[in-house]
């Protein structure tokens, strides 16, 4: 009887913990790296159709109280795209003898991002408000910007708890509604939602999973259903982050 009680009373510690509010800090460790995995895919019917995968390392220089300094560098990108009937494939890791004429062309757009740094200066919130590439490939400040896939609230959160955040990207509006479904020991996990406006209109939805301990969006998934030009299109977005 005495082990059922205190079986319960660790239970029911557990279930208070979870249902504590969460303060949701982005607490990055000095001189660790971490891995970021993307996946990328958009479907526009028979027009177009394209998936992409970038594998991305960023290292953690400085922290500071409320900021902290980072460098980001593409490890490796894979490219497949079929538009108007004509496929391209591209995959960095591959040599040029390896390569079609296509992967070639791509090669020549998408190398000097490999060879390039990003670096960062963001903020616990998860913004990043500086950035710089060295050697400057053009719309490289745009990707280290949109590298941070959420923004936190600056108040403590629980479960129904939501907030909002803005971005503006290529001519669209993304507005994003993140809901609190879960907090336990370790995760907390978020409902995506929102809506998409200008050039493109539509509806954004997905999840996303958040280490408690280190604010770290370990799993996420964007998924927005756009019209463009008259045109449905589908766009997918799957990112896996994790400490080297």
């Amino acid at each position: 009887m005495k082990k059922l009680f205190i079986l319960f009373l660790l239970i029911s510690a557990n279930i208070s913990m979870a249902q504590d509010a969460v303060l949701l800090r982005l607490n990055y460790e000095e001189g660790a790296t971490y891995n970021v995995a993307m996946k990328m895919s958009q479907e526009m019917g028979a027009m177009m159709s394209m998936g992409m995968t970038i594998d991305m390392n960023i290292k953690v220089t400085d922290v500071q109280e409320q900021t902290y300094d980072s460098e980001m560098k593409f490890t490796n990108m894979t490219m497949d795209m079929l538009q108007a009937g004509n496929a391209i494939s591209y995959d960095s890791s591959k040599s040029d003898e390896e390569l079609d004429e296509g992967g070639k062309m791509m090669k020549t757009q998408m190398g000097p991002m490999l060879e390039a740094v990003i670096f960062a200066k963001g903020n616990n919130l998860g913004e990043i408000t500086e950035a710089r590439v060295e050697p400057s490939v053009m719309g490289m400040e745009d990707i280290a910007k949109q590298s941070s896939n959420i923004v936190y609230p600056t108040e403590a959160i629980k479960v129904g708890s939501s907030w909002t955040s803005v971005k503006e990207e290529k001519g669209m509006k993304l507005n994003y509604i993140y809901t609190v479904k879960s907090i336990s020991e370790d995760t907390v996990i978020l409902d995506l939602s929102g809506d998409v406006t200008g050039i493109a209109s539509g509806k954004i939805t997905g999840s996303m999973d958040i280490e408690r301990a280190s604010g770290i969006p370990v799993n996420s998934l964007i998924d927005m259903d756009l019209v463009v030009s008259g045109q449905e299109m589908k766009s997918k977005v799957t990112m896996v982050m994790s400490k080297m």
